[in-house]
């Protein structure tokens, strides 16, 4: 029996080597090479690439300093700019959407139900690139589809990656990422016992107050793990860059493509290190918060 133990951590330590070994190469050691860099001077160029300089806190002090803070361009800029995309985007947008469109596709024919899953999946299942350059087709104002269409409607045709850039890319990722909450949500309400509805219909109960009094208590875990998802990704994504590389004026640049732009356009890896690290602080506290819901709604249930 000691021997067969010993056989299975040996065979258990074999199979979980080159996992830990990956995982420590692509995860733990450029984590805190990051950390480290965003208090060095270090830059892409010049004297400080090959010899940075240990600076202390000065990179954060720059980002936080409140003079040029909510200047646009400026780190609380896309600080505010990426809060704002998150709440409209992920929480009222992607996860809103996502299950309304589950619960509503709960009581439709078994046809319609697999069709309109197909056809959300396709835009999640895309590669990044190829659904960014469809969308700046789709947008473009000389020959894009939607000015084709608002001049056949007899509609002035609109420029609109420059006159609504925001509420392209939040319309563009709630579009994107959508799929993600309705499938989601999709396996959450298939799991539910049937006898629960079938009572409530016995009640005379209307569709909103089954799912208000019965769906959603039951589904309160899927909600916590899509909202933590989905705010994470949604909060680092970089695809917009795809469509209005931040502009104009800056006007869309999320904290990834700020992070971009200061690491790999100016040249700054120090600073560049030290937003990501603060990225990392900031979704940590989003998982905290939460973590913290769904245990107090846990002990409330008990």
């Amino acid at each position: 029996m000691k021997n067969f133990s010993l056989l299975s951590v040996r065979a258990g330590t074999l199979f979980f080597s080159p996992a830990a070994a990956l995982v420590g190469a692509f995860v733990i050691v450029p984590f805190f090479w990051v950390i480290f860099v965003s208090f060095t001077n270090r830059t892409l160029l010049g004297k400080t690439a090959l010899n940075p300089e240990f600076v202390g806190f000065d990179n954060y002090v720059a980002l936080f300093n409140m003079e040029t803070f909510f200047t646009r361009g400026q780190f609380g800029f896309s600080l505010i700019l990426t809060i704002q995309f998150v709440l409209l985007s992920a929480l009222i947008g992607q996860a809103l959407l996502g299950m309304i469109l589950a619960w509503l596709l709960q009581s439709t024919p078994k046809y319609v139900k697999v069709f309109s899953e197909s056809a959300v999946i396709v835009a999640w299942i895309l590669p990044e690139v190829v659904i960014g350059f469809a969308w700046f087709a789709f947008l473009d104002y000389d020959n894009g589809t939607l000015n084709m269409l608002t001049t056949a409607l007899g509609l002035e045709p609109g420029d609109w990656l420059l006159d609504n850039p925001f509420w392209v890319i939040v319309f563009f990722n709630t579009w994107r990422g959508a799929a993600f909450s309705m499938m989601l949500f999709n396996s959450a309400f298939a799991s539910l016992p049937p006898s629960y509805f079938q009572a409530a219909d016995v009640a005379g109960a209307t569709s909103f107050q089954k799912f208000k009094d019965i769906a959603l208590p039951l589904i309160k875990g899927h909600v916590v793990t899509d909202l933590i998802l989905i705010t994470m990704w949604t909060f680092n994504v970089f695809t917009p860059f795809l469509l209005t590389q931040g502009g104009p004026s800056y006007r869309t640049e999320l904290l990834s493509i700020y992070t971009y732009r200061v690491a790999f356009k100016d040249f700054e890896f120090g600073k560049g290190a030290a937003v990501g690290v603060v990225i990392m602080l900031i979704n940590l506290a989003f998982a905290l918060f939460y973590l913290r819901i769904a245990k107090q709604k846990h002990k409330g249930a008990e």
